[in-house]
């Protein structure tokens, strides 16, 4: 589409945004008619951990999406000379999971517990015996409950518990309501109906009786929408929130706020049976759409809902690329001190092609990547770490191959249950994530670790606020009937192109070399968060 075609859709307000606040940055995306990117903005953040919680403040939420927003709008001006006043439909995603309460005036009662903390273990094993069904750390009702058994005295006065894109939606439009899939990281979802499951519920208002709290639990959680359900339109005070200018003109439709990992499954165009996708960036998780229930209960494995409700089953790793990016740094110091310039591009593809270089194995050589606690393995508290032995081949590329292998170890041993245990089938894994920008490396890493072939889109750059614009354009463009599956497929993925790469055998050998260090010295990273403070 020309440069003439996408202004006049702008002016129309024919285009559709998706706004996604991620754990380094916001971003957002005006797509055209097409689903095609037209413009972006972001603002980079980051969490911040103070007494001992992994937060943001939500006056810096407020302010990371306006200046988000103000970049787009500036953008837009700039590239096609007309100013950004209406949208066809909008969207908002965010970080699943967390914790977000709020009492009867709005007032936010505790900072923002987000999904990155690992201080819910009690609740959360109370609850999966419970339930008899998986209850992470990470889920909005284990942080509840843990707050109940800490006896905090906020608890009380909860009126509203949501996720952090149910927050800014609730602010833009008034609703409180959360998409399916988001809905599923805070309690646990009936497929059959497509809302919380009932039983469930009972049961938890029965455990926390004897509190006597003014409150049942399902009037705390927002109401639970499927894709391309009405979810609201944009407001004169939402409006005014995303644009403080008053250019954006209020009335524009909203989808449902998601999840990244719903969004991650729209812009994979992985939302059917037997399709999966990883997304690996600071925290990693593969999503793999189930054609039945798992036979038991697995602490490793979320079962979460794709944006249509289907059934899906998460692992998801608090870690991934921190460490990574950290190590970068380490490198760009040094470049910066011999007075050689290199852009962050150029730095990382010389350090990812440079673990290509290593021995399949690392050469012995190994690392945790935990900057934060790791549930999967374990691990209460980040400590990252880095090992090698007298005899271990200590070179450049080794050392960079073990960081990438690190970052997808403790996910190997959870999609290891779902390929060997359970023998979930996938007809394609998509990878999409700064893990996946240089070109076949993280691809090439990914396929050895997980023994599958692994394809990346040309369009996996565009990440989840693709995504969520995405499902913007679904709610209001399907038609009666017509799936979220049917309307990827045809109007959107029809004709995309990607690449596809086969797992090496000697890769994978390495690899599971590297698995067995990695699991036999996991007694001694949980030692270190236990004696390194």
């Amino acid at each position: 589409m020309g440069i003439t075609e996408i202004r006049d859709e702008i002016v129309n307000g024919s285009t559709f945004l998706g706004i996604e606040l991620g754990s380094t940055r916001i971003k957002a995306v005006l797509i055209d008619s097409r689903h095609a990117p037209a413009a972006s903005g972001s603002y980079a953040w980051e969490n911040s951990y103070v007494d001992h919680i992994w937060t943001y403040p939500l006056e810096e939420v407020i302010s990371g999406l306006q200046a988000c927003y103000r970049d787009l709008a500036q953008n837009v001006e700039r590239q096609y000379g007309v100013p950004l006043q209406r949208v066809g439909a909008l969207g908002v995603s965010a970080m699943m999971h967390g914790y977000l309460a709020f009492d009867r005036n709005g007032r936010l009662l505790v900072p923002f517990r987000t999904w990155r903390n690992s201080i819910t273990g009690e609740a959360a094993k109370k609850l999966t015996e419970l339930f008899g069904y998986n209850i992470p750390q990470r889920w909005s009702i284990a942080h509840l409950y843990q707050a109940v058994l800490n006896g905090e005295e906020h608890v009380a006065d909860i009126d509203y518990l949501t996720t952090l894109s149910g927050y800014i939606h609730w602010k833009l439009t008034g609703r409180r309501v959360l998409g399916i899939g988001d809905a599923s990281g805070m309690f646990p979802i009936d497929t059959g109906r497509k809302d919380y499951h009932a039983a469930m519920l009972d049961q938890f208002d029965h455990l926390v009786e004897e509190k006597n709290y003014p409150w049942k639990i399902r009037r705390l959680l927002p109401q639970v929408l499927t894709a391309g359900e009405d979810a609201g339109t944009l407001s004169e005070e939402g409006a005014l929130l995303l644009d403080p200018t008053g250019a954006l003109q209020p009335g524009a439709m909203l989808c449902a706020p998601e999840g990244d990992a719903g969004t991650g499954m729209a812009a994979t165009n992985s939302v059917a049976v037997r399709t999966g996708n990883v997304s690996a960036g600071t925290s990693i998780f593969a999503m793999l759409v189930l054609e039945r229930e798992l036979t038991k209960v697995y602490p490793e494995l979320d079962l979460v809902t794709t944006p249509a409700g289907d059934l899906v089953a998460m692992v998801h790793a608090n870690n991934c690329t921190s460490d990574i990016n950290a190590w970068a740094g380490i490198f760009r110091e040094f470049a910066r001190d011999m007075h050689m310039e290199l852009s962050d591009d150029r730095l990382f593809t010389y350090l990812f092609e440079k673990a290509m270089e290593g021995d399949a194995d690392c050469g012995q050589l190994l690392s945790y990547c935990y900057l934060s606690g790791e549930n999967i393995t374990g691990v209460e508290d980040g400590r990252p770490m880095f090992v090698r032995m007298p005899d271990s081949r200590f070179t450049l590329g080794n050392f960079m191959r073990t960081h990438l292998y690190s970052a997808l170890g403790a996910l190997k041993i959870g999609m290891d249950i779902l390929f060997k245990e359970e023998h979930a089938s996938l007809d394609r894994l998509m990878g999409h994530g700064g893990f996946f920008k240089t070109p076949k490396v993280g691809q090439q890493i990914m396929a050895d670790a997980m023994e599958v072939p692994v394809s990346v889109m040309e369009t996996a750059g565009e990440g989840g606020a693709w995504g969520i614009a995405l499902l913007a354009a679904y709610r209001k463009n399907h038609k009666d009937g017509e799936t979220l599956d049917q309307y990827l497929n045809s109007r959107v993925f029809s004709g995309v192109n990607g690449s596809t790469v086969m797992p090496d055998p000697e890769g994978s050998a390495g690899f599971c070399s590297f698995m067995e260090r990695y699991r036999r010295a996991l007694p001694a990273q949980r030692a270190a968060s236990e004696t390194l403070y």
